[in-house]
């Protein structure tokens, strides 16, 4: 059992919060892991980069000149890869990086991504992170009291909340997610991970039958 500690939206810490990590992932597999972010990375490629063949090369396909008593080296289209200009023998194409796991590994990825955060002490709790307008001066102070000033921070919430979005989003190296929406890479990334009580709690409850249900 890790008693996570708690702080109100002053950034005072008022209490703590008791988890089970073993409850939500028993163990961390770091190859897993690894294959969970690595797949996640490639999914966000482009995949537009694109360099002309020979074929998408403006010009002739005559041949340059005839083919002996000219002492020049034999050649043949000026669009050949060989020479200046000409389109490349390789050349590269649109293509789609994105692939899928299995959704079980994914989500025990997740699992022990958060698993893990909270035995690495990691892990904060805030409680009534309630705004009713949009105050980015409020998480700021807040975030500074906590001592996660200038570190790379995820604040966890319930449910979409747009005003502690819009009041985050212009605070260099934060992030704000919907506690449903997490996943191993925007997990690890950070420093410090923040969650509302009400996100911790649904942590605790659906991950916890999750496992169980394994």
């Amino acid at each position: 059992m890790v008693s996570l500690p708690v702080y109100n939206t002053a950034g005072k810490e008022v209490g703590k919060y008791e988890i089970d990590p073993d409850a939500i992932a028993s163990s961390v597999n770091r190859q897993l892991l690894h294959d969970v972010v690595i797949m996640y990375q490639a999914n966000q490629r482009q995949g537009s980069r694109q360099t002309k063949s020979r074929a998408d090369v403006a010009g002739s396909t005559k041949k340059m000149y005839r083919q002996k008593g000219t002492g020049n080296a034999r050649a043949g289209s000026k669009r050949s890869p060989i020479r200046r200009g000409g389109g490349h023998a390789f050349a590269l194409k649109p293509r789609d990086y994105s692939y899928r796991l299995p959704r079980k590994a994914v989500q025990l990825a997740t699992r022990m991504a958060i698993a893990g955060k909270i035995r690495d002490n990691q892990v904060g709790v805030i409680d009534g992170l309630k705004l009713e307008t949009p105050k980015t001066g409020t998480v700021a102070r807040m975030l500074k009291e906590i001592g996660v000033e200038g570190k790379s921070t995820l604040i966890a919430t319930a449910a979409h909340d747009p005003v502690v979005y819009r009041s985050a989003r212009n605070i260099e190296k934060v992030e704000v997610s919907a506690v449903a929406d997490l996943n191993a890479l925007v997990l690890l990334h950070p420093r410090k991970v923040l969650f509302t009580r009400e996100a911790l709690d649904w942590v605790k409850q659906s991950m916890t039958e999750k496992k169980k249900a394994e």
